[in-house]
């Protein structure tokens, strides 16, 4: 864990605010593709980090696997960030690092070195590292390669997808690591309790319909699902979300286990990365950095009839 500042690396955790509590820097890279081609763009992705996770299953679900071309980085993040694997190395610069590409973008590049990242192979530089953005880019701008005609945003739902991916985000995508990355007992336990409210709430929402905005699967399950997927298996233990298991919400957790058997999206899930990722690389939370054994049958209970 690290950030770069004028384009040199400075390792260390994450920065609270006065009162302790966990602040998510802003992404910086918010560009879009300047052309739209097959073979042109590649995704920078961890299987382990939530946020990279959305835009691979957005990939998936459209059809743009023979478009998009994809590096997945190891899920164990040193002082040194993200690192490439020597069974899947950086295909372009071939460079170790994910912060090479940020400081092969911008030699001045300030800011934390985070996947996603959508990279341009023609013109060797960052498009976007935001990955709502990302995400929408996939689904909208990348239509015209996409062999899934059915679209996750939708014109006509895009206001009320755009209302649940405000909604969810601070409560609940981000209110996880708000209460994990806190440093005081206050922060932690405003985050806890908002998270939880914000469970039940879409548990209560999913108790009448299938999905977040209606009949049909959006943006915004992909965005739900990717946190979901986590908390059982990591949150509720690692970051002591630990109120309710995800499991307790009967909707949530049917849910779930509807978007995680999904033929696309299941092959996009890695468990054993995700685990890795979390106890191992962020020992300000986790010191021994001892990855734990369990949940049991966590992958077999994902497996259950919806």
């Amino acid at each position: 864990m690290g950030q770069l500042v004028d384009g040199i690396w400075h390792p260390g955790w994450y920065e609270p605010d006065a009162k302790g509590a966990f602040q998510r820097p802003a992404t910086r890279f918010h560009d879009r593709p300047a052309a739209i081609e097959a073979g042109r763009y590649h995704l920078y992705v961890s299987h382990a980090c939530p946020w990279a996770h959305r835009t691979l299953i957005t990939r998936a679900l459209r059809g743009l696997d023979h478009a998009i071309t994809v590096t997945s980085v190891d899920p164990r993040m040193s002082d040194d960030g993200w690192s490439f694997r020597a069974d899947d190395p950086d295909p372009d610069l071939g460079v170790p690092l994910l912060r090479d590409l940020y400081v092969h973008t911008n030699p001045r590049y300030s800011g934390r070195v985070t996947v996603p990242v959508l990279w341009d192979k023609v013109t060797q530089t960052i498009v976007n590292n935001e990955s709502r953005e990302i995400m929408r880019m996939l689904d909208v701008d990348f239509a015209p390669l996409a062999r899934d005609p059915i679209s996750l945003a939708p014109e006509e739902l895009r206001p009320a997808i755009d209302g649940v991916l405000d909604a969810i985000y601070s409560p609940i995508n981000n209110g996880v690591y708000r209460a994990g990355f806190a440093r005081q007992q206050a922060p932690y336990e405003a985050a806890a309790r908002e998270l939880f409210e914000g469970l039940a709430h879409w548990d209560g929402v999913l108790a009448n319909q299938p999905y977040l905005c209606g009949d049909r699967m959006t943006e915004a399950d992909v965005a739900l699902f990717t946190t979901l997927l986590r908390f059982d298996l990591v949150y509720y233990s690692h970051f002591k979300c630990n109120l309710r298991r995800l499991r307790d919400h009967a909707h949530l957790w049917r849910f779930t286990r509807r978007m995680f058997q999904h033929p696309a999206i299941r092959p996009t899930c890695r468990l054993d990365e995700i685990k890795v990722h979390y106890y191992w690389s962020q020992p300000t939370v986790n010191p021994t950095r001892i990855v734990p054994v369990g949940p049991a049958d966590y992958a077999a209970d994902l497996d259950a009839p919806v």
